[in-house]
């Protein structure tokens, strides 16, 4: 069910602290830890703290988590001192889009020159 923890989720798991990861912030309604496989100096992964399939389900069930996410997207760019230079916030939504952990999240990227079109 959504914003329940799931008992496979990797995510989940690190919100539970069965997982370790190199947290970054953490507030009430989000955890924010840096990626394993990084692509950029900052490269920092914020999730809401309930269990939601992608972002747009999170945007459709928990609007208020969702802006949640994008705030702390925020600090964490002021945090690594990435927001005066710019900053990256990607959300990968379903399988074909390179999502592989199903719950929702967005990465942070910055502290290198980003070029568009990503991917």
């Amino acid at each position: 069910m959504a914003g329940e923890p799931q008992a496979d989720c990797l995510f989940c798991k690190i919100v539970a602290g069965d997982v370790p990861a190199t947290i970054v912030r953490e507030t009430e309604t989000t955890v924010a830890f840096r990626d394993i496989n990084p692509q950029a100096p900052t490269h920092v992964l914020v999730i809401p703290k309930e269990h939601h399939r992608d972002a747009a389900t999170l945007a459709a069930e928990a609007p208020q988590a969702a802006a949640d996410v994008l705030r702390e997207a925020r600090e964490v760019a002021v945090h690594d001192g990435v927001e005066a230079t710019g900053y990256r916030v990607v959300f990968n939504t379903g399988s074909g889009a390179g999502q592989t952990v199903f719950h929702a999240h967005a990465h942070v990227l910055g502290g290198r020159g980003l070029n568009w079109p990503p991917g």
